[in-house]
């Protein structure tokens, strides 16, 4: 089995693969205090949840977006499976060819998801990732890394309105009964979803004006299964691309 990690602002998501398929899917919370031990810990408890000894690991692959955490989650699964993980950074083969200023600066978790989208779409795609931040990358035809867009994420976005406005409250975030709200809650809720949703909407109409051509949108992340049925663009939606992408860079790269 592979075990895949992607290591998020906010969630760290663990994935068993067994021959191309996700067996498990798991999410522990992104804590920069903790120790390798304690990742270590919680590690070995997430396969014990699903019935898999870390002897049945045969091998890792990690992609992170947040250094402090990185080395703790890595030698955590060192600790616990014996074997060092492949790391998603410069110089390993993902297949695509990245036109940025500095490919190096371009978020391990963003190629990532470009690799696991290429080998399910035909290109020209945008993808769309609705998590802590809502990123949006474009890649052409020729799996050509283009660039993209980064937004402050819906939670983010909540959290900033609700921590500096003395009488707007903290919310659930669940769908608009209508767009023009009734009460104070039902205002906030309309114009954080159906908000993003028609930024994303405007966004996008942006983006393939720039271009010159339509693409087809993928969207995922936490939040993307609320807010891509607002929207009025067609949108796929991916639930695994992380764990998706990162076996097929692992089959790429394994020696």
């Amino acid at each position: 089995m592979l075990l895949a990690i992607d290591i998020g602002n906010t969630n760290i998501v663990i994935g068993g693969i067994e021959a191309g398929k996700i067996a498990f899917e798991a999410r522990i919370a992104t804590d920069r205090i903790k120790t390798s031990d304690q990742y270590g810990a919680e590690i070995k408890s997430m396969l014990s949840l699903f019935d898999i000894t870390p002897q049945a690991v045969d091998d890792c692959i990690i992609s992170s977006v947040v250094p402090p955490v990185f080395n703790s989650v890595r030698t955590g699964v060192v600790k616990v499976i014996g074997k060092k993980p492949l790391v998603v950074g410069p110089g390993i083969k993902t297949g695509l060819n990245i036109q940025m200023d500095s490919p190096s600066q371009v978020g391990s978790d963003r190629i990532v998801i470009a690799v696991a989208a290429l080998a399910e779409y035909e290109p020209p795609l945008t993808l769309l990732d609705l998590g802590t931040a809502t990123t949006i990358e474009v890649v052409g035809k020729g799996s050509t890394y283009l660039g993209g867009c980064i937004i402050p994420g819906v939670r983010v976005s909540l959290e900033a309105l609700t921590s500096r406005t003395a009488q707007l409250p903290g919310i659930r975030l669940d769908r608009p009964k209508r767009v023009i709200g009734k009460n104070t809650v039902d205002c906030m809720r309309s114009g954080i979803m159906y908000g993003t949703a028609a930024m994303l909407d405007g966004m996008l109409e942006r983006v393939e004006e720039e271009l010159g051509f339509a693409t087809t949108v993928v969207a995922t992340g936490g939040m993307a299964q609320f807010i891509a049925p607002l929207c009025r663009r067609e949108i796929k939606l991916e639930k695994d691309l992380l764990l998706k992408g990162l076996n097929i860079i692992y089959q790429k790269n394994k020696k």
